[in-house]
């Protein structure tokens, strides 16, 4: 199995504690701040042209939500094609493609008991199968009680997967916070397993880690940091980026932006797209879609506001010329949208609301010649839907919001 895991904070193997944990708060960057000369996390050199295959994105299948499944469409909205067969009040959520576009990974969640397991299917369909998890939970032992592990994602040369694992007691009096949860790398067929970060190890039940994405060279992650209630500040969301080694841990979003779920790295690593959400809850009118340099400068709204939608995560095409990401007009479901990297020519892709379409991934894989159809004409987005680059992000202090690690879906009420 590779890295044996036991015990409460589990064994951190060749990663000190010392060298993950960070000296001093993380500072709050500057909104006005201009870019750096030299891009922390960029590709070496330019990056090529790449090829802008199939989207991959969550879609809902009964009207209740209680069931979710994972699905494909051509980059121009058509041929929407379901990948995977979950079985009712079951979860299927967070795909990521691998690099070569041949395989999706993703979580599945049983809706009955919360828990959620990382699972991996062919981009036709095929072989679905579920990754090793990291302990027996019928052990009932402390590092298995109320295991979950989410959130896969692939390292740019396919041979790592990153993924949240949450873990422990659950604190009743903090809205049923897992005791600890931080991030984790393993190989794709679930061998050399490690653990990454130690955020929760000295302060459980302060949060919940999850949602990572790597730079385009490999050598960094971004990940969500959300704390619980007895979290600093409590009730609250971050961008992190910690290396692939572990170390230079550091926050890349200000608390007050409560920018959450999936970044996503421009192919040539001088950007990061993230999604921020208001502080009452995810699904209400409010917050948008932003970039910020990896050194933590430059952050800007690519979205406009104030606004009466709901974003959902958004993500770069391969080729860096366009943004996929999900929204939600107030009181209606999700549909996918597609925009330049500045949050100019904004289009609609799909028009079903009911599947509340979110967390798309832009990948390689070629369109199937049974799902490609005659192009379209773009659909014009609806009104208030143009984005309009901002030159800086305003950021009004976030109130006390639930958190329940169980519950850190986006768009999933509408």
């Amino acid at each position: 199995m590779g890295t044996l895991l036991t015990g409460c904070g589990a064994e951190p193997g060749d990663i000190p504690l010392s060298e993950i944990r960070p000296e001093s708060a993380p500072t709050t960057p500057d909104p006005a701040a201009s870019a750096a000369s030299g891009v922390v996390g960029a590709a070496a050199g330019t990056a090529a042209t790449a090829h802008d295959g199939l989207i991959v994105s969550r879609a809902y299948t009964d009207a209740d939500r209680n069931t979710s499944t994972i699905v494909t469409l051509s980059p121009d909205g058509t041929g929407q094609h379901q990948v995977t067969q979950p079985s009712d009040r079951t979860l299927d959520d967070r795909p990521d493609w691998s690099p070569d576009g041949t395989t999706i990974a993703f979580d599945r969640t049983d809706r009955r008991s919360g828990t959620a397991r990382l699972w991996a299917v062919s981009a036709t369909g095929d072989n679905a199968h579920q990754l090793s998890q990291l302990c027996d939970t019928s052990a009932a032992t402390a590092d298995c009680a109320n295991e979950d592990e989410r959130a896969p994602a692939f390292s740019p040369d396919g041979k790592q997967l990153a993924f949240s694992r949450s873990w422990g007691a659950l604190d009743t009096a903090g809205n049923k916070q897992t005791q600890y949860s931080d991030l984790y790398l393993m190989s794709p067929d679930g061998t050399d397993v490690q653990r990454l970060t130690f955020l929760t190890n000295d302060k459980p039940y302060s949060g919940t880690v999850s949602n990572p994405s790597w730079s385009p060279d490999g050598k960094q992650l971004t990940f969500e940091y959300r704390t619980g209630a007895s979290g600093q500040p409590a009730n609250s969301r971050s961008i992190y980026v910690v290396g692939a080694d572990g170390t230079g841990l550091r926050q890349l979003t200000p608390w007050e932006l409560r920018a959450g779920d999936r970044a996503s790295w421009s192919p040539d690593g001088t950007q990061i797209l993230f999604t921020t959400y208001p502080a009452d809850s995810d699904n209400t009118p409010g917050g948008g879609i932003y970039t910020v340099h990896p050194d933590g400068t430059a952050i800007g709204a690519l979205t406009p506001a104030p606004s009466d939608a709901s974003y959902g995560t958004a993500a770069y095409a391969p080729d860096g010329k366009s943004v996929v990401f999900a929204q939600a007009p107030a009181g209606s479901g999700a549909d996918l949208y597609t925009m330049r990297p500045d949050g100019t020519g904004v289009t609609r892709l799909t028009n079903n609301p009911d599947q509340g379409l979110s967390r798309p991934v832009w990948g390689t894989a070629d369109v199937p010649a049974a799902q490609a159809q005659a192009p379209r004409a773009p659909q014009t987005a609806r009104p208030g839907a143009t984005a309009s680059p901002s030159a800086s992000a305003s950021a009004a202090p976030a109130d006390a919001q639930e958190q329940s690690e169980a519950e850190d879906d986006e768009l999933d009420d509408n």
